[in-house]
């Protein structure tokens, strides 16, 4: 039976970014199937379902093109521990290392993630990690689409950003490209297709050049789509310099590793003839907005997009509410034009939206027309921060909150409707999550003596 959404503020984010007020989404099966009056639509489909859109704003679900689900164990810990701007420059990205887990427990902290993300109204999103076969069936579960990257490296000893000397592991090497072509010959077009399986590079300093070469030619066997970490933190570009006597975007154009199925992510540490590299390439860049501001670095999105670059969006670590990257992005970068107007909030749904579904290798997803897929996402509009609602577009991008979105749908079927989660057990998910991450830190806690917890850690997460 054919779904019709009648009545309803409609952002299409189409060539012209069009809205329509008091209008009608037709879907049938996994399509939309028309767009118009509420009228016109209503009579062409007499016998659909009809679903209440007064006071709702219908627009495309967010792309999420870079995050780590199982890093929300860290949740409230790593975003106060960033490394240095400034040298001396250490390993990693937190002093505090990410407590080990078994397999179920980071299926439960995943099934976390995807929960945030779905009420967030995330229908479509690449997550970046190793072993993604642990909690692929849990994702597939969620009815959300995903690029599920499996991740490759071959520097030992220690972590991103570490310009100490490149200790190469060959057989590291051999194992990581070997999981990525198992995974993505078991797990890619599963669950009717939602699930794909994408090539990661962990980093520019993670990787031998003869690693990113198996990996860029592993890519273009499998025709597979790829992302890396690139130019993420100060470190790294010391660290690709002393290793390699290049930038870390010269260093993957030297070897022929950039191209326009790669979504490099960051991308914040960099100088100007990088940009120009990554757009001769035509790239996607991930802008992972709130992380950045966290850290307090910011790319230089503009300058990115006129070299042509593609702009997208991801959350990366330990949130993945996408109306908040979706806000940040647009704060970050007019502060960093100092520019009140611009970048414009069309502009920033297009980010977060259209051009990642375009970057994850699905372009008829991200804009609502006839004959594109029915990913969706329903807000609610009646909401003292949203109204009056008079440019709905700019005033849910400016004001929206994650609990303003009502109801999520992927391939025609509802994820989420008026607020309840239909395809995961929600409260059993956050009360197990919150023992996991207790448990594990305080694993870690036990057998490290040497770290200490940051000010006010949960006494229950402490040996």
């Amino acid at each position: 039976m054919a779904i019709v959404i009648h009545d309803a503020t409609i952002v299409t984010v189409d060539d012209r970014d069009n809205v329509h007020y008091g209008a009608a989404i037709a879907i049938e099966g996994d399509r939309i199937a028309a767009l118009g009056s509420s009228a016109e639509v209503l009579a062409r489909y007499p016998d659909a379902e009809r679903v209440n859109g007064a006071g709702r704003m219908v627009m495309p679900g967010f792309a999420n093109v870079h995050t780590h689900f199982t890093m929300t164990l860290a949740r409230g810990v790593f975003e106060d521990l960033s490394p240095p701007h400034r040298p001396p420059f250490t390993a990693g990205l937190s002093p505090l290392p990410l407590p080990d887990m078994t397999p179920d427990e980071r299926r439960t902290m995943a099934q976390l993630g995807a929960l945030e993300a779905l009420r967030s109204g995330t229908t479509l999103a690449l997550e970046d990690t190793s072993d993604v076969h642990e909690y692929a069936d849990a994702l597939a579960r969620t009815g959300m689409r995903f690029l599920l990257s499996e991740r490759a490296w071959d520097r030992t000893g220690t972590s991103i950003g570490d310009p100490a000397p490149f200790t190469v592991d060959r057989a590291l090497a051999e194992r990581r490209l070997a999981a990525i072509e198992q995974n993505f010959r078991k797990l890619n077009g599963t669950a009717d297709g939602r699930i794909r399986v994408a090539v990661s590079a962990w980093a520019p300093d993670m990787c031998s050049p003869e690693l990113l070469r198996a990996l860029k030619a592993l890519r273009d066997r499998l025709g597979a789509y790829g992302t890396i970490h690139l130019n993420q933190i100060w470190g790294e570009v010391a660290a690709v310099k002393a290793h390699r006597n290049m930038l870390p975007t010269e260093y993957l154009a030297d070897i022929g590793f950039l191209d326009a199925r790669l979504i490099c992510a960051h991308c914040r540490c960099m100088e100007p003839q990088e940009e120009r590299f990554l757009g001769e390439a035509g790239v996607t860049i991930a802008f992972n907005s709130a992380i950045a501001a966290r850290r307090g670095l910011s790319p230089r999105i503009a300058e990115l997009e006129e070299h042509g670059c593609t702009i997208a969006m991801g959350s990366d670590n330990m949130a993945e509410d996408m109306v908040e990257v979706l806000r940040t992005g647009l704060f970050m970068e007019r502060v960093r034009r100092a520019d009140g107007r611009n970048p414009t909030p069309e502009q920033a749904m297009r980010w977060a939206t259209r051009n990642g579904y375009q970057a994850l290798g699905v372009p008829d997803g991200g804009w609502l027309a006839p004959g594109n897929k029915a990913d969706l996402v329903v807000v609610d509009l009646q909401r003292a921060h949203l109204v009056p609602v008079l440019r709905a577009p700019a005033a849910f991008v400016h004001q929206g909150q994650a609990r303003d979105v009502l109801s999520v749908m992927v391939d025609g079927k509802w994820l989420m409707r008026d607020g309840v989660v239909l395809t995961m057990d929600e409260p059993v998910i956050v009360e197990e999550a919150q023992r996991v991450a207790r448990s594990a830190w305080s694993r870690l806690f036990r057998r490290r003596l040497d770290l200490k917890p940051p000010p006010g850690f949960d006494p229950q997460a402490l040996p």
